[in-house]
């Protein structure tokens, strides 16, 4: 066996104990019974421990510093060397006790986050999460000191998410957001609101989860390469590209949910079954960058699904399943009622133009959480501030407000500003893909998504982490990430709805 075969097997061999604890975590997250919990924690964290030792060995380190000297290999194989070699070097500065401390860490602040959603008649009571958030935050500082970083301690942990990311990148992004998408809100809401309270008529939960189905299959997702489950937080997850699983959430009340949660992880995991097989295991067989990642998913939901052509195509389906509740609305009402721009206390919800005011408050309680200028047992009184502020709501109790999102209990700090960016790239690759697919909005309209999916399968899927995420996006559009695409592509979208 040659050195890059011996490389390719190491490898393999870390992605099937890594994709173990993949399986462990998906179900512990679907269908865990709750006395496995504490054993749950402890397996979970042994494999992790066993992973990051096969991932730092001093055998696979001395087998990349002699490929990194090959000047035979192709491309591929160099980025893929290249990238294992970066990747391990973040691994060695974490000493393995300390990843199966944070392991466990997590796996018992995940089962304190559920706790704290029920209590109080599950309204919520953040307290009951503190101790096990407080623990994860300290091991999170903890990790930045391992890891390093020359500006700010939260560029150590966004790096990990978004390669070559920065805090002050990241701040100056949410600049120009306030100074042109905040703006725009406001002259929205200048107009009279649309309508939508057909959409939280009642919808009965089988018809709801079959029609997900339905969009689902539209999309090209393969059930013979993955599934779909109900969790308290709609994720995807992914086992290797022939085992690519999908979660999503149903509100008899609020149609909204099982829709846009379907499209959205379904653009996930389009793309990890996009990813080619002859690369498991390797750098150029996983995403680039979670904003790259997220992309997919809200190119799906929102350049796509919240379209008016996709709705031609789906909406008397729609109507066919609920005759009561949607038979007498027109399409182009129930195509502006999906788009009703308005504040809402739930991020997974929000429409796409507020949605960045969530993630803002998500950054900057991150950011302060790990400079250490607030403390955990002061969040849920810190975020009804922000909401408050930014988005002029008043959140009436934790569930609702800082207990609504799991990441972090997952320990994923640095993960948020991943879905600004994701939309960002989301309307700029949308915008190309406009360019270059023949009667691409006609297709859509007709409810073939096959080209599309293809232009994504061609330009983004297939590569990997072959292409950094900038040089991607220059590779598909001919320059880096450009907010003007989100905000020419909204001020289209929106003046028409709102008759701006």
């Amino acid at each position: 066996m040659d050195l890059y075969q011996a490389y390719v097997a190491k490898m393999h061999k870390i992605a099937d104990v890594s994709h173990a604890i993949a399986v462990l975590g998906w179900d512990q997250e679907v269908y865990l019974p709750e006395k496995a919990a504490g054993h749950r924690a402890q397996q979970i964290a042994t494999l992790a421990g066993i992973a990051h030792e096969l991932a730092t060995s001093n055998e696979l380190a001395d087998l990349l510093e002699r490929l990194d000297a090959d000047n035979s290999l192709a491309f591929d194989e160099r980025r893929n060397v290249e990238e294992s070699k970066k990747h391990l070097e973040r691994r060695k500065k974490l000493p393995t006790q300390f990843v199966v401390q944070l392991t466990g860490a997590v796996s018992q602040a995940y089962q304190a986050w559920m706790r704290a959603r029920s209590a109080n008649n599950g309204n919520g009571d953040f307290s009951v999460y503190v101790p096990a958030l407080e623990r994860l935050v300290n091991l999170k500082r903890e990790e930045t000191t391992y890891i390093g970083y020359t500006d700010h301690p939260y560029d150590a942990l966004i790096d990990e998410f978004e390669p070559g990311e920065k805090t002050a990148d990241v701040t100056e992004l949410f600049a120009d957001v306030r100074r042109q998408l905040v703006g725009f809100v406001k002259e929205i809401h200048h107009h009279p609101q649309v309508p939508d309270e057909w959409m939280f008529a009642h919808y009965d939960k089988d018809k709801q989860w079959n029609f997900g189905l339905e969009l689902l299959k539209q999309m090209g997702y393969n059930f013979k390469a993955g599934r779909q489950d109900l969790s308290a937080h709609p994720f995807t997850t992914s086992f290797g590209m022939n085992d690519v699983r999908v979660t999503t959430r149903i509100n008899e009340h609020d149609l909204h949910e099982m829709i846009w949660s379907c499209i959205h992880e379904g653009g996930h995991a389009l793309y990890e079954q996009g990813l080619l097989p002859q690369n498991y295991g390797l750098p150029t067989g996983s995403y680039v960058s979670l904003g790259i990642h997220e992309s997919q998913s809200r190119l799906w939901e929102n350049n796509v699904g919240r379209s008016l052509p996709y709705w031609k195509a789906n909406y008397q389906r729609l109507q066919e399943l609920f005759p009561n509740q949607l038979g007498q609305v027109a399409l182009l009402d129930f195509y502006k009622s999906m788009n009703k721009v308005n504040p809402s206390l739930i991020r997974t919800n929000a429409d796409e133009l507020t949605y960045h005011s969530h993630i803002m408050v998500r950054f900057e309680i991150e950011k302060a959480l790990i400079e250490g200028a607030v403390q955990v047992k002061d969040l849920s009184e810190l975020w009804n501030e922000k909401y408050k502020e930014y988005l002029e709501i008043e959140v009436p109790n934790d569930r609702k407000g800082v207990l609504q999102d799991i990441h972090w209990s997952h320990g994923s700090f640095g993960y948020f500003p991943t879905y600004s960016l994701g939309s960002f790239y989301a309307a700029q690759f949308f915008h190309q893909a406009t360019q270059d697919v023949p009667n691409l909005e006609q297709q859509i309209e007709n409810g073939n998504l096959q080209p599309l999916l293809q232009w994504l399968r061609t330009n983004i899927h297939q590569y990997g982490q072959l292409y950094t995420a900038e040089e991607l996006c220059r590779r598909i559009t001919s320059e880096k990430l450009n907010f003007k695409y989100f905000m020419d592509y909204a001020r289209k979208k929106y003046s028409f709805i709102y008759n701006l």
